[in-house]
């Protein structure tokens, strides 16, 4: 995490979450953006342990997820096409002094970038989109429109039913959890807990 003169961090997740409202005013494009964030700052979490960080490097390594996660979309609803997102948006990341892995990851979670994904927190970043959509719309069709009745198994039957969500990726969800070697199972059921600790957050 960088500093500006002052002390005050320059680029952490409240600055991020500014950046965000700035750009966008949906609530929906908001709450998806928390939603991502949810999943992929506990991947960065998860990873941190792996790797036996700690202290302010554990922070920053989870700060870099947390940040990406939030600023994914903030240009989508200024510029929605696939010729200007997430390009604009990563300009603008750059003009502002984002770091570099933070802006390859973002343009890597467009596969019509062609950007590679080589980094945990890129793909990190491309696993937990879509399905985080995935999961919110799953949620919003129980009775209780709660994230704490959804099972991993609903959530694998609901794939199969391409009327439901048309608006979500399927081969996006099933690929970003190969690409992270993860089982598919296990990887909706990670998202699925790390949403649920923030369902009242997301709103869900």
């Amino acid at each position: 995490m960088t500093q500006s003169a002052n002390g005050e961090e320059k680029y952490g997740r409240e600055q991020a979450w500014k950046l965000l409202c700035e750009w966008t005013r949906s609530e929906s494009l908001r709450k998806h953006a928390l939603a991502v964030e949810a999943c992929v700052t506990a991947m960065g979490e998860a990873e941190a342990g792996r790797l036996d960080l700690a202290g302010d490097e554990r922070s920053a390594f989870v700060n870099l997820y947390t940040t990406t996660a939030l600023l994914h979309d903030f240009d989508y609803e200024r510029h929605p096409t696939p010729e200007e997102h997430p390009y604009v948006g990563v300009r603008e990341l750059e003009r502002l002094g984002w770091p570099v892995e933070l802006r390859t990851a973002i343009l890597g979670h467009a596969q019509y970038s062609g950007v590679p994904r080589v980094t945990h927190l890129a793909k990190s970043l491309f696993a937990c989109d879509e399905l985080a959509g995935f999961l919110t719309a799953c949620a919003l069709v129980k009775p209780s429109k709660a994230i704490a009745d959804v099972e991993v198994a609903g959530v694998r039957k609901k794939m199969k039913d391409k009327a439901f969500a048309r608006g979500v990726n399927r081969e996006d969800v099933i690929l970003g959890a190969a690409e992270l070697a993860v089982d598919l199972d296990a990887h909706i059921a990670f998202c699925l807990e790390a949403m649920k600790r923030r369902a009242t957050e997301l709103g869900v």
